[in-house]
């Protein structure tokens, strides 16, 4: 056992293969291989993204980018060449993975849920009482998408010049770095509602 959890991808695959069999297990409901098992392997994999996701940002924001100036210079390119270069790879796919699979559940509910959800509830005319949870959650949709495109057009960019993964001076360096910082920053401080929008949502709408 010792032997297969000091082994990260070995774990991995054990641990994927226990999901699919309890998967398995679950296709062998009433239900079988309906939609509604098609949605509910689709927010598996929307939360194991989402959780690699916005773990990955909040170990950023409440870890990372709050003690580096703590760091000696000398201790710093561990951090910089080694572990943001490798968490940053993680973080910016499991950015677009949660995205998609979130827009798959959406679809999954019918095309009509999701236009319904993705315009706020506008799609079919607008009423408030049978309407404010398509606007609440299609709010939280857009605040994720968002957040996705500022992993990929400014924080990711910005972080390759930053950590010397593309080239650039020092002024060009603590320049994006700076860019990389205030966009991650944002992220973080739209993650909280948009999760408040995905999980009320989820509980008083269904």
């Amino acid at each position: 056992m010792a032997g297969l959890l000091a082994n990260f991808r070995n774990t991995v695959i054990v641990s994927v293969l226990l999901a699919l069999v309890m998967i398995f297990a679950y296709s062998q409901s009433p239900h079988g291989v309906d939609a509604a098992f098609w949605q509910a392997v689709f927010r598996w994999l929307h939360t194991f993204f989402g959780i690699l996701w916005i773990g990955l940002l909040y170990y950023f924001n409440f870890v990372q980018i709050r003690k580096m100036p703590d760091i000696p210079a000398e201790l710093k390119p561990a951090v910089s060449k080694y572990i943001a270069p490798e968490a940053l790879f993680w973080f910016r796919w499991a950015a677009v993975l949660t995205v998609l699979m979130g827009l798959a559940i959406a679809y999954a509910r019918g095309v009509d849920y999701a236009h319904e959800t993705l315009t706020l509830g506008l799609f079919n005319g607008y009423d408030a009482a049978a309407d404010r949870g398509f606007t609440l959650l299609g709010l939280a949709v857009w605040l994720a998408i968002i957040m996705a495109i500022n992993v990929w057009v400014f924080i990711w960019p910005n972080q390759k010049i930053a950590l010397g993964i593309v080239e650039g001076d020092a002024d060009a360096k603590a320049k994006a770095g700076r860019t990389a910082m205030l966009f991650s920053r944002t992220n973080m401080l739209l993650s909280i509602p948009m999760l408040t929008g995905m999980t009320m949502t989820q509980t008083l709408f269904g």
